[in-house]
């Protein structure tokens, strides 16, 4: 679970988001940005980051406040699956990103999946939906909805990406070093449990 801190600053941040955007009155708009100051100050005391760098990735939208999807594909072949080590880190994670405006979740795995891996694919299947603040993920200033979905190799081969060093798939029990923040062993286990069991009903939450 986040601490209690972060939830509290995310909060005083949706709620001043909000305020700015429906507010008419001036007096109401200063105390709305007066709250949202005050969300990034707690950010900037706990994590030690300047109040302007967290203005720019946390305070910095516009219209009612809500959280942000990311979307990982799940592609398996020969009992394996596919992961690609992302150049930031030089850990591994399944193939994904953020929600673009304009795509279906569907059609954001297969894009993701094409530009991280090289391989075309078509998606099948929603394996879950869940909250990253309910799993073992680092810390993050963003209320995020992580979507899990199947796709099936239809073309393609194994290449790199702008964003990739490496492409490779791996047995359930030889997983790589991973990216938490993308992904963690436990959603890589809920995967295998699909490919093993395609009945299994979807996660949520």
């Amino acid at each position: 679970m986040e601490p209690k801190w972060l939830e509290w600053a995310k909060q005083l941040q949706s709620i001043a988001q909000a305020g700015l955007t429906y507010s008419k009155d001036k007096y109401d708009i200063e105390r709305f940005e007066m709250i949202r100051n005050i969300s990034v100050e707690m950010l900037s005391q706990q994590t030690k980051m300047d109040n302007n760098v967290i203005k720019e990735l946390f305070a910095n939208e516009t219209g009612y406040a809500t959280p942000k999807v990311d979307v990982r594909a799940v592609v398996f072949k020969d009992n394996k699956i596919l992961m690609v080590k992302e150049d930031v880190e030089n850990v591994w994670a399944l193939p994904g990103g953020w929600g673009d405006i304009g795509l279906s979740p569907s059609e954001v795995a297969v894009k993701e999946v094409q530009e991280e891996s090289g391989f075309e694919v078509k998606a099948t299947k929603l394996i879950g939906v869940m909250d990253k603040k309910f799993h073992p993920h680092p810390s993050s200033a963003y209320h995020v909805y992580k979507f899990f979905i199947q796709c099936e190799i239809i073309g393609g081969k194994a290449e790199t990406g702008i964003e990739t060093s490496a492409v490779d798939f791996f047995a359930e029990n030889e997983l790589p070093p991973l990216s938490v923040a993308r992904n963690t062993e436990s959603q890589i286990q809920l995967a295998f449990k699909h490919l093993h069991n395609p009945q299994q009903p979807v996660y949520l939450d």
